[in-house]
Parts: C-alpha cells; sequence; structure tokens
C-alpha cells in the first residue's frame, strides 16, 4: 500500500511538471496553490481533510489506508516535484505526462488493491453513491466535472494530460489491478 501510495505522489508530481494538464482533482489542487501560495502537497492534505469531513453525514468509516492515503501522498508529491523540474521541451513533456498517466494507473491499482480503507476521494465517492442511491458511475462523474470545472476557474492546470488521463486511466487501472491486488494465500 505505502508503495502504491508513493507512487501516487510521484506520478502527480510528473504530471504537474509536465505543464500538460492535470486530472480532475489535480486541476483543483493546482488552482488552490495558485491562490494560496502553499505547496501541492500541502494543498492535497487540506482538500483531503476537507473531503473527509464530507464523510462524516455520509457515515464513512477511514481505515489506515486512509490517512495513509493523505499523509503519503501529500509528501510524496512534494518531494519528486522538489527535484523534478518544469519541463519545457514537448518531448519531455510527454514523456512526463504519458509517463505519469501510467504510473498513476499502477500506484491506483496498488493501493486500492491493497484493500486498506479508501481514499478520501474514493470514500466520498462510495459514500454518496450508498445515500442517494445513485450509481458509483454517476456520481464519480458529478464529482470529477464539479471539481474539474472549480479548478478550472480557479486557474488550475487543464490541458491535453486532463483529456488522456480521463479517457485512460480507468483501463489502466482495471488492467493492472489483478496483476498487484492483495489476495489471501492458499492453504
Amino acid at each position: 500500500m505505502l508503495g502504491g501510495l508513493a507512487l501516487y505522489g510521484a506520478s502527480m508530481a510528473m504530471l504537474t511538471r509536465s505543464g500538460m494538464g492535470l486530472d480532475p482533482w489535480d486541476v483543483l489542487t493546482d488552482g488552490f496553490t495558485k491562490i494560496t501560495g502553499w505547496t501541492f502537497g500541502t494543498v492535497t492534505a487540506a482538500v483531503s481533510v476537507v473531503v473527509l469531513l464530507l464523510w462524516i453525514p455520509l457515515r464513512q468509516r477511514p481505515g489506515i489506508g486512509t490517512v495513509l492515503n493523505v499523509l503519503t501522498i501529500s509528501v510524496t508529491v512534494d518531494l519528486v516535484r522538489a527535484v523534478l523540474p518544469d519541463q519545457h521541451q514537448l518531448v519531455w513533456q510527454l514523456v512526463l505526462m504519458i509517463g505519469g498517466v501510467l504510473l498513476n494507473g499502477l500506484a491506483t491499482a496498488t493501493y486500492v488493491g491493497a484493500r486498506l480503507g479508501p481514499g478520501p476521494r474514493d470514500g466520498l465517492m462510495t459514500g454518496l453513491s450508498a445515500r442517494t442511491g445513485w450509481s458509483v458511475r454517476l456520481v464519480r462523474t458529478g464529482i470529477e466535472v464539479a471539481v474539474l470545472a472549480t479548478g478550472w476557474l480557479l486557474g488550475g492546470t487543464v490541458g491535453i494530460g486532463t483529456v488522456v488521463y480521463a479517457l485512460s486511466i480507468g483501463a489502466i487501472t482495471q488492467a493492472l489491478l489483478p496483476l498487484v491486488a492483495w489476495r489471501e494465500p492458499e492453504l
């Protein structure tokens, strides 16, 4: 789980340094960093805490993985951003964008496959779905569109990477999940 969460933070840093667009939640984070002047990791943690507060009326319960998600990702994204410079040559921008999306899919499959508690955003999705009776697909799409639009209005980075992420992350995660998911040992 920790490895997956660290990879997730690294993949976020790669996408931010590509300058080619971010996933919807990171567009929101990027918008808030521009307003507050806080680091990307600090805003990531703050948004996660706000999302966790939304769990209360949904009666969602965090697991150890939920707490580790907030801490590990927010620290890792800042550490990787500290050593990985912004890219301005198209070839390196593409390498970071494509590599970031692929790594994000692997990281997602790894931490979800550990089954130690949902991340803040995942718990919001499942909690809203359970409370409203709406499908996970409808709830997830609504949340993603809302945070993307809000982030864009705040000045967050939207671009081709946002589209590539949106169109591919589900398929990448689904393909990799069986390879990394925790399985009980057979006796």
